[in-house]
This record gives structure tokens, C-alpha cells and sequence, in this order.
């Protein structure tokens, strides 16, 4: 099972999505997706994010969470970046899905441009600092 954060309207809902490697692919029962509309939606708790990798010198490097193309890219080498600040914007199947810094610190070096296209787990940039 793969964990996913979705945001809709302000609100992250952590979501469990099953990867099925090799398994024939069938239409799935549409009654299972449709929520009563008098049901309401609650925001799961959010579990807390797997650590990027550490890299040498004491930087981390931010990966991209899925594959889709480098929209917006908001910092610079040098820029200074809070915790959960948004560093870069996704395009994933026409949504925007921003990148958020998982430490505070300096950006080392930003390894991709603007309409660049990534891996799920591409290195996006590298920050320094931060606890390790």
C-alpha cells in the first residue's frame, strides 16, 4: 500500500492507494468511489512524511513524489526556505501539486528548470541545514 496526500480546497486528506505490480487491470466497481452526499468528509490524520534522503555535507535532497512535469520552480541556490515551504509546483495529470521543503535551511542546488520532466523519486533540489 502506497500513502498519498491529496489537498482539495485548502483541506490534505492522507489517502492508501494499492499498487498492483503485474495484476491484470479490471474496471472497478463505481459504487465503491460514489460517497452519499449527506456524508461527510473527514481529514485523515496525517501521518508524518518518509525523511528524504540524506546526501553528503548535511543536505537533503527532495525527491519528487510522482511523475509529472516541473511547473513552477520558486527558489533559487541560495534562497533561504522554511519548513513545509513550498519549493517547487508539480503538473500531474492537469493539477498542480506543490513541493514542500521538508526542512528549513539554504537551497544547495536546484537540479531541474521549469517544464522539466520527472520520475516519481527524481531529485527535484538539495537543501542544507536543518536537524538530521
Amino acid at each position: 500500500m502506497k500513502m498519498l496526500r491529496i489537498t482539495l480546497e485548502g483541506k490534505s486528506y492522507e489517502v492508501g492507494v494499492e499498487v498492483l505490480d503485474g495484476a491484470a487491470i479490471r474496471p472497478a466497481s463505481v459504487s465503491g468511489f460514489i460517497r452519499s452526499p449527506t456524508a461527510a468528509v473527514q481529514p485523515a490524520v496525517a501521518a508524518p512524511a518518509t525523511p528524504p534522503s540524506a546526501v553528503s555535507g548535511g543536505g537533503r535532497l527532495v525527491a519528487s513524489p510522482m511523475a509529472g512535469l516541473v511547473f513552477k520552480c520558486l527558489v533559487k541556490p541560495g534562497d533561504i526556505v522554511a519548513f513545509n515551504q513550498v519549493v517547487i509546483v508539480l503538473d500531474a495529470m492537469k493539477m498542480e501539486t506543490p513541493i514542500s521543503a521538508p526542512i528549513a535551511g539554504t537551497v544547495r542546488t536546484v537540479l531541474v528548470k521549469e517544464g522539466d520532466a520527472v520520475e516519481e523519486g527524481s531529485s527535484l533540489l538539495q537543501i542544507d541545514g536543518g536537524p538530521q
